[in-house]
């Protein structure tokens, strides 16, 4: 079993589309499953993740249309305004969709303590109830309001997307290690091993990113870690292969089928 626990796709221009922009011309255009499966070919997915690239419940809906359609997609990480007034009541809306898996609020562009507003409060408590995981897209120093909201809502299942996005292009490991060793000691927490080599600025490298990849793989261990690949955006500093590889020889083979499969279908409920 090979389950992506974590990719995009998106039509230019389209279903509320923001980004990416024209600068990054190397995934500025449309992308969609077939995309996916020639650039993943030399592996037999048994499925993937949508992941809401825009911040706009149009995006999200088309994701919910495309997976019922297509056996490829297991379920849609998506999006709503967790801000919005009657934003419990969208969020209720949402989860009634089966290809619902779980919310991801976009909160890298955010301030590092946004989440922690207690205006946000009845959305979160909407999330809870309806089962569904956090998404947690987020940047270093969002980290200290993470397990700071993971105390407040102890019942709240949360992923990291992309380890959090450590500044492996200034080479610097803290105070990233220290706080996501932190956030792995509270439990239920888990974390994506995604979107490392697009942190790695002009050189995306194993060697580069290689600390960062075995520091998540140590503190979450396989059961709380899922692999995804990012892709497209992956294309930036590498390609779907390579990136698997480079997980693969990382991790010991007997956590393979865990990190490569079993966590993401056990953690979104496949």
């Amino acid at each position: 079993m090979l389950i992506d626990a974590h990719c995009h796709v998106w039509r230019i221009g389209q279903n509320g589309h923001e980004w990416p922009t024209p600068d990054l011309a190397a995934i500025y255009r449309d992308f969609d499953l077939r995309n996916l499966e020639q650039d993943s070919k030399l592996y037999d997915l048994s499925g993937v993740i949508l992941v809401q690239s825009q911040p706009s419940e149009r995006d999200t809906g088309w994701l919910l249309e495309l997976a019922a359609a297509d056996p490829l997609a297991l379920g849609v990480v998506g999006w709503t305004d967790l801000a919005a007034p009657d934003a419990p009541d969208r969020i209720a809306t949402l989860a009634r969709d089966p290809w619902l898996k779980g919310l991801r609020p976009m909160l890298q562009d955010l301030a590092s303590d946004w989440i922690l507003d207690p205006k946000l409060a009845p959305a979160i408590a909407a999330i809870i109830a309806a089962d569904l995981p956090f998404d947690a897209l987020v940047k270093p120093r969002h980290l200290p309001a993470m397990l700071e909201l993971l105390r407040r809502w102890p019942d709240l299942r949360i992923v990291i997307d992309h380890g959090a996005k450590p500044e492996i292009a200034a080479g610097r490991l803290d105070p990233w290690r220290e706080e996501m060793a932190a956030l792995a000691a509270e439990p239920g927490v888990h974390c994506k091993l995604s979107g490392l080599l697009t942190e790695a600025g002009d050189r995306p490298t194993a060697q580069a990113v290689e600390p960062y990849a075995r520091h998540l793989i140590e503190v979450f261990g396989p059961d709380r870690l899922m692999w995804g690949s990012d892709w497209p955006v992956l294309n930036l500093a590498g390609d779907y292969p390579s990136w698997r590889a480079m997980c693969e020889a990382w991790a010991p083979s007997e956590q393979h089928a865990a990190l490569f499969g079993e966590t993401a279908r056990r953690f979104y409920r496949l």
